[in-house]
């Protein structure tokens, strides 16, 4: 194992979940609620679309660079049985939500939650903007929490 290339995967990573976490609270707290003040439904229906042009691409990129980085450090570390110890339990929880936002990413979004999103902005904007800010608001909360439980891991605080 190189030193200089354990280094370099961990400043990927957490460069990349600064980005996509970060992305994530943006939209949350910035981009939804100023969608509501929005007039029209064509408004929030193309800031909508602008927003997820623009994301989308940013954090598949960044959730794949947290993929590939932690499993590199994983392995370079040998500590793959840490995840069936359970004093290990944050690195679960690292994978875990890194998995519900791969499928997120890459499956639910494109494939169901988009499509009818854009529907029901069309026809119930405010009950559409709700529900999405809603499941924004649990992701940005389980994600906060998830690295600050890796912060607080690292340093033997479990």
């Amino acid at each position: 194992m190189s030193y200089r290339w354990l280094a370099l995967a961990r400043v990927l990573h957490v460069l990349a979940v600064v980005v996509w976490i970060g992305g994530v609270a943006a939209v949350t707290t910035v981009v939804f609620p100023l969608m509501r003040r929005f007039g029209s439904n064509e408004q929030k229906l193309w800031m909508f679309r602008e927003v997820e042009k623009r994301f989308r691409p940013q954090a598949r990129l960044a959730w794949l660079l947290v993929g590939l980085s932690g499993f590199y450090m994983v392995g370079s570390l040998g500590a793959w049985a840490r995840f069936t110890n359970a004093r290990y339990w944050w690195m679960d929880a690292m994978v875990v939500l890194w998995a519900v936002f791969g499928l997120m990413l890459f499956v639910m979004e494109p494939l169901v939650v988009g499509p009818r999103l854009e529907r029901r902005l069309q026809s119930e904007p405010e009950r559409a903007l709700a529900r999405i800010a809603a499941m924004h608001w649990v992701l940005l909360v389980a994600s906060l929490a998830v690295i600050g439980a890796v912060v607080a891991g690292v340093y033997g605080w479990f």
